[in-house]
């Protein structure tokens, strides 16, 4: 049992992978326009959501 983890090497340097915001940021640049396509339905999505959510839990008040 020694002997196979004497046998395996972590390797020395090790070379950091990229983070997910780095990743992303080269995603949106290589895909460009259905990026921002994307990023527009979902922003428009969220703002309908919003409204739909302050539509439905507005208080009424009687008169």
């Amino acid at each position: 049992m020694n002997k196979e983890l004497s046998s395996i090497k972590a390797p020395s340097k090790r070379i950091p992978s990229p983070s997910f915001v780095k990743l992303a940021m080269r995603n949106m640049v290589k895909k460009g326009n259905q990026s921002l396509f994307h990023f527009g339905l979902t922003a428009i999505g969220f703002i309908a959501f919003i409204l739909i959510i302050a539509f439905i839990g507005k208080p009424t008040i009687p008169h």
